[in-house]
């Protein structure tokens, strides 16, 4: 016997490690090993995040919401529009990822082959997006304001919510910035309920733009004015600029995943 180890040490240790119970795997993924389901869940947030923020820092919604903040109606039509921006952005994407979902986005853990081919045809779209942007500014110089952009100066508290929608589901900027998020989160192969979480994930990164100048209107008082319309200056002067770094930048960045994904 050891020293120092009698029979009740011994009655002690018994009692001790009768309760003891090996990690399961589930316990041990939570003392530090993600799963395989948290892992696919990353990539899908991670690889549509560029396309997320490419929507937030479109000019034109910014724009239009920068100009119904100044309007008599700012703060209801301000938040009809943010919610119109919200639905719009929501049931564009889940019809795509129903879409995507029903046609089997994902093999094997990868991209289906339609798949990178539609993603490829997505960058092509951008890059001749951007190449028209940069095309468009040498004649741009004198340029009057848009029509909607007029009209929403005194537009009703209820088509505030139209004009948010038109420009998130109905833009086609816009609707090829959507088709690249959804395609990155479909082709990851997790299930609708975390295609969902993903997505709406992405909703909220990409409604950042539209965010701002309204938590700017309702928190700087008097000196929201004067910010927003600086900002509106400065992004009705650079937009044609803007918009075409946006679609460059996630044009290539989709050319190269499809591209790797279908010789790979």
């Amino acid at each position: 016997m050891v020293p120092g180890f009698g029979p009740a040490q011994a009655v002690y240790l018994r009692r001790r490690t009768r309760h003891y119970r090996p990690l399961c795997p589930s316990q041990s993924s939570e003392a530090g090993v993600s799963s395989p389901r948290v892992e696919r869940m990353g990539r899908a947030i991670g690889d549509s995040l560029p396309l997320a923020v490419a929507l937030a820092v479109n000019p034109l919604p910014i724009i239009a919401l920068v100009v119904i903040l100044n309007t008599v109606r700012a703060r209801a039509n301000g938040v009809i529009f943010v919610l119109g921006w919200l639905v719009a952005l929501g049931v564009v994407g889940g019809i795509m990822l129903a879409l995507a979902d029903g046609a089997d986005a994902s093999e094997g853990g990868g991209p289906a082959a339609w798949l990178s081919w539609t993603k490829l045809a997505l960058g092509l779209l951008l890059l001749f997006v951007a190449a028209r942007q940069i095309l468009s500014r040498r004649g741009s110089s004198g340029k009057s304001e848009p029509a909607w952009m007029r009209r929403a100066e005194t537009m009703p508290t209820g088509r505030a919510f139209g004009l948010a929608a038109a420009l998130a589901g109905m833009n086609p900027k816009n609707l090829l910035l959507i088709a690249g998020g959804v395609a990155a989160i479909a082709e990851t192969g997790i299930s609708g309920v975390d295609q969902a979480l993903a997505y709406v994930v992405f909703v909220l990164i990409a409604s950042l733009g539209v965010f701002v100048p309204l938590l700017i209107h309702f928190t700087m008082g008097d000196r929201a004015s004067g910010v927003l319309g600086h900002l509106r200056d400065w992004m009705s002067a650079n937009s044609a600029v803007i918009i075409a770094l946006i679609c460059l930048l996630i044009g290539v960045k989709l050319l190269g995943d499809s591209i790797g994904a279908l010789t790979g």
